[in-house]
């Protein structure tokens, strides 16, 4: 059973950046100096465990005022079609609805964008490149929109 949770303490914050560097840089060769950046100072973290390994992680932060940007969505390769990355969702939407946030905003991969579609949220954009890579922005509504 996958673990998820607010990181607490600089330990569980090491573990996340270990599966981000593990998934964005080696994995998918973003540039190490894109991958970490000034948000991740005020950014709520969230980091996946299974026992004592980190395997998934993701992080929140205050875009607009009443929205929030889900940003750095992980999970390691080996660890996919697990619904880890499902359950990390669960856990962002559950802090964001508690930070009063009402609308989610996020830019996905774009093979990844039929994932974020089946949790309810919309394609608001046409296909553009960041770090290199293809991605659709995506939103949804926090207001009654978990089942």
């Amino acid at each position: 059973m996958v673990d998820v949770r607010v990181v607490a303490d600089e330990d569980e914050r090491a573990d996340a950046f270990a599966v981000r560097h593990a998934v964005f840089v080696a994995e998918q060769g973003v540039d190490e100096t894109l991958e970490y950046d000034a948000y991740d100072a005020d950014a709520v973290h969230f980091v996946a465990y299974d026992g004592d390994e980190a395997v998934g992680a993701a992080r929140l932060r205050e875009y607009e005022p009443k929205t929030g940007k889900v940003e750095r969505v992980a999970v390691l390769n080996s660890r996919r079609e697990e619904g880890i990355g499902r359950a990390l969702m669960a856990a962002v939407e559950d802090e964001a609805v508690a930070l009063d946030l009402e609308t989610l905003v996020l830019h996905s991969q774009t093979h990844a964008a039929d994932f974020y579609e089946a949790l309810g949220y919309d394609r608001s954009s046409d296909v553009f490149e960041e770090a290199g890579i293809p991605h659709v922005e995506m939103h949804k509504a926090l207001v009654n929109s978990r089942p």
